[in-house]
């Protein structure tokens, strides 16, 4: 089992999706301080100087919902699924394409003999047809 697992784990793809992860982290951490340290406190000038969306909750009885927290965290992720995509876009133009070179390979001729009896069996075709 021990080496099962350690074959799986060593795998290319194992080790790129935790590269991934970790990279992915502190990404999202950096973009998230962007969006809660410079955009929103912009946003709050622009709508006299209120956090117009933290602050938005409403009582229920006794129970609080804050709703405003959670339309925080959804324009987090569009901001933070924004600036992946174009970190992927990036990404991708400094990648090299590689070239593809494909042979065009003709069909060997085919066997004379072969070649004659398809013209025969061709012949025959047209012949049963016209008569039809």
């Amino acid at each position: 089992m021990w080496k099962e697992f350690k074959s799986f784990a060593m795998k290319g793809n194992v080790l790129d999706l935790a590269v991934a992860v970790v990279i992915g982290a502190a990404f999202g951490k950096i973009v998230t301080s962007l969006v809660a340290d410079i955009i929103m406190p912009l946003v709050g000038m622009l709508s006299g100087g209120i956090d117009p969306l933290k602050k938005l909750s409403f009582t229920f009885r006794e129970a609080t919902v804050n709703y405003g927290l959670f339309l925080q965290a959804v324009v987090d992720f569009f901001i933070i699924s924004f600036s992946i995509f174009l970190v992927i876009k990036l990404v991708g133009k400094f990648k090299r394409k590689e070239v593809v070179k494909v042979e065009v390979v003709e069909a060997p001729a085919p066997d004379p003999e072969i070649a004659l009896l398809t013209e025969i069996r061709d012949l025959l075709r047209a012949e049963k047809q016209s008569e039809i």
